[in-house]
């Protein structure tokens, strides 16, 4: 209770200096130390103009053992770290002076946010609430994630197909979505992405939420097909392919590429939604969209 009543004093004593009542959290990925996380958050921080109190959850990542450098590592590191995401999300979010939590992640973060997202997700159902309503969550940004497209769509929407899932006192029939309110989610992936190559051959995925686009998405793949269903009813997601090849291996680009940044800017300073004038997408078909990157030349 303690250390949950000096975070939240932190948060809100640099809310009451802040411009914009809002925070953004940032999730780091696979082999980063708290040092990366921290450089990153401030540059994403500054991206958006310092208006935001921006704060780095930092797992413990960049082990040095194991197989695949470390990898298999920071993969069970992510999973026991999300419990902790989760609490640490839920107390941020009860800071009276917040008005609005945005949550970014990248790589193998974004499945540590989606499991903790999964657990407040359903902490809000059985409460008859909706994440957006009890904590505040208005963006979800993942950011080349790192996760198997079956695993992402079963984190997101898997209490909606759950009939026995209490939503309040008793469980409904047929699942049920509440109210999401401001809550968007918005994936940014890139089939140029050799690390998620590679992650997909370790694991044996059939497809990386981070490396899809949207040629890649057929009637045969039922989890794709679910999520793509289930954004598209709900009107909760958009899907942006980068086209470009910015920082190592293509995995990186959100920090590099003026182009992500600005749209990232648009979406969460500015509010704009996917087809505004403003953000630098071209549309696909919707929920997907393309943004050009300043790195390669557009076709003709």
């Amino acid at each position: 209770m303690r250390a949950a009543a000096g975070l939240q004093g932190e948060v809100a004593r640099r809310l009451a200096r802040a411009k914009r009542k809002e925070v953004v959290i940032f999730i780091h990925g696979y082999n980063n130390s708290f040092d990366d996380a921290a450089k990153a958050t401030g540059k994403i921080c500054n991206t958006l103009s310092a208006e935001f109190v921006c704060i780095s959850l930092s797992w413990p990542a960049g082990g040095s053992g194991g197989a695949f450098y470390g990898y298999n590592i920071d993969r069970e590191s992510g999973e026991f770290a999300a419990a902790d995401v989760k609490k640490a999300i839920r107390i941020i979010s009860a800071t009276e002076a917040i008005k609005h939590l945005h949550l970014i992640a990248h790589s193998r973060g974004a499945d540590v946010l989606l499991s903790a997202l999964q657990q407040l997700g359903m902490e809000a159902y059985a409460t008859r609430s909706s994440p957006t309503e009890r904590y505040k969550i208005n963006n979800v940004v993942l950011f080349a994630p790192d996760i198997d497209l079956d695993v992402a769509t079963a984190r997101l929407f898997g209490f909606v197909s759950d009939p026995d899932a209490p939503f309040g006192a008793k469980a409904t029939p047929h699942g049920h979505l509440p109210p999401i309110g401001a809550l968007h989610l918005t994936v940014y992936s890139s089939p140029n992405d050799q690390a998620l190559a590679l992650s997909s051959g370790l694991f044996g995925s059939v497809a990386r939420l981070g490396s899809l686009n949207s040629a890649s998405i057929s009637s045969k793949e039922a989890g794709s097909n679910a999520l793509w269903t289930n954004s598209q009813l709900s009107g909760i997601a958009d899907f942006i392919e980068y086209k470009g090849r910015a920082g190592f291996a293509g995995h990186s680009y959100f920090l590099s590429d003026l182009e992500v940044q600005k749209d990232l800017v648009a979406l969460v300073r500015n509010r704009l939604k996917a087809g505004d004038p403003g953000r630098p997408l071209v549309e696909i078909k919707r929920p997907f969209w393309s943004v050009l990157s300043r790195n390669i030349k557009p076709s003709h």
